[in-house]
């Protein structure tokens, strides 16, 4: 009862100050703070203030937002410990299979095969390659700089 009257005040003093705004000429303004001002009538009209007030008050309603919430987490709690197993049972049981079949994998000559590693003994591949003796270092960085600066004249 008092949130329909207060909705009704607030919608009164808008109607209000969107007729003081229109009587100093500026339409658009007034129309915008009007339409504002409907919004609180047509909410008690539907029914939803009165929905509101009631669930706000109802130690029911608290409680069933405690409840979902509580549901909510349980289920983040489930997707976050799958994800760190790696999926579902099933999921897993088929990636334990898949290991076991490519464990036993034919030898290098079939098809399916890949390439045997080199291990870390070999270390030639992880160095980068080295520059031509005969290109000078300093020279190269330099030499775009200065085309740039003589084009512009310095």
């Amino acid at each position: 009862m008092i949130a329909e009257t207060v909705c009704s005040a607030v919608s009164a003093a808008g109607l209000g100050i969107a007729a003081v705004t229109a009587y100093r000429r500026r339409f658009l303004t007034a129309v915008r703070i009007a339409a504002y001002s409907l919004v609180p009538i047509g909410l008690v009209m539907t029914g939803v203030v009165e929905w509101l007030a009631d669930t706000a008050f109802s130690p029911v309603a608290w409680a069933g937002f405690g409840v979902l919430g509580l549901a909510w987490l349980l289920f983040m709690i489930t997707r976050t410990v799958e994800r760190r197993r790696g999926g579902t049972r099933k999921e897993r049981k088929e990636a334990r299979a898949a290991a076991r079949r490519d464990a036993v994998a034919p030898t290098a000559a079939a098809p399916g095969a890949s390439a045997p590693s080199l291990g870390p003994g070999n270390r030639q591949a992880a160095k980068p390659a080295s520059r031509p003796a005969d290109t000078p270092r300093g020279d190269d960085d330099f030499s775009d700089i200065e085309a740039i600066l003589k084009k512009h004249g310095i």
